[in-house]
């Protein structure tokens, strides 16, 4: 018997190493397949879609934020991973009556490296997820600041920002940009409020609205003085082993607007 303190200082009790886990975010479940849980996880949401294979095969519980609990229930789960700004803190209290309920609360490259290693303690992966964090924090070096403004879009209509105090924040200062907007969490900005920050670079995320080249050539059109680019949202927004890679798509990016 253990006891564990997750990222919102919730205690939990797990009796033994889990041996039913749902995961309730994507880039949680991707982070599960690569300390090689297979067995273990019994249910993901389905906008988990990495694996693929996973994504095929497992039990779907819902979406993030519309959780099936009597399915989840159905599972016998011994251990559930959410997190605070992905799940619905109702939803999530509910599934505390069914199994222990591991939340993360992830705001920055340090919190998400913590989640890793809190993961692979409970799950008794320990080396598995050491590895992952070393490669995660050598592929993490030291990328130069390119001057540039940047704003990232997740959304369409309304226009919505990614602000201060967010993961994808912390990561486009970790990319080597800095975000213009000053505001907290998700901001909705009108087409005369973003020509008035002027910002050097638009990023339109791939996700969670899938901007193509369609919405491309409308905000080129919209923000003339700016450069827009099309971005892999993944890479700026998932806090699981999927940060091996981010590094790299980074420094690719800051390599190309650099000056």
């Amino acid at each position: 018997m253990a006891f564990y303190h997750d990222q919102i200082k919730f205690k939990i009790e797990l009796k033994e190493t889990p041996k039913r886990i749902i995961s309730l975010v994507p880039s949680q479940t991707e982070l599960l397949y690569d300390l090689g849980l297979e067995k273990e996880v019994v249910g993901i949401t389905k906008f988990c879609i990495h694996p693929n294979d996973w994504f095929k095969s497992k039990q779907r519980i819902g979406g993030t934020k519309q959780l099936d609990i009597e399915k989840i229930k159905s599972l016998q789960p011994d251990l559930i991973l959410g997190n605070k700004e992905e799940n619905v803190k109702e939803q999530i209290e509910a599934l505390r009556d069914i199994a222990p309920v591991w939340m993360s609360d992830i705001n920055d490259l340090n919190s998400a490296l913590d989640m890793i290693d809190q993961v692979g303690i409970m799950t008794n992966t320990i080396p598995k997820a050491q590895i992952i964090i070393h490669q995660i924090l050598q592929a993490q070096s030291d990328l130069p600041k390119t001057n540039k403004r940047v704003l990232y879009f997740i959304w369409n209509e309304p226009m919505m920002v990614a602000g201060q105090g967010t993961f994808i924040d912390a990561m486009l200062n970790e990319a080597g940009f800095d975000n213009a907007i000053e505001e907290e969490r998700y901001p909705s900005l009108s087409v005369e409020q973003v020509k008035a920050m002027d910002p050097d670079l638009i990023l339109l995320s791939s996700e969670p609205f899938p901007f193509k080249e369609k919405q491309l050539k409308i905000y080129q059109e919209q923000f003339p003085n700016a450069q827009v680019i099309l971005v892999d949202g993944e890479l700026f927004s998932w806090y699981g082993s999927r940060l091996v890679q981010s590094f790299e798509y980074f420094r690719t990016l800051n390599a190309a607007h650099q000056g």
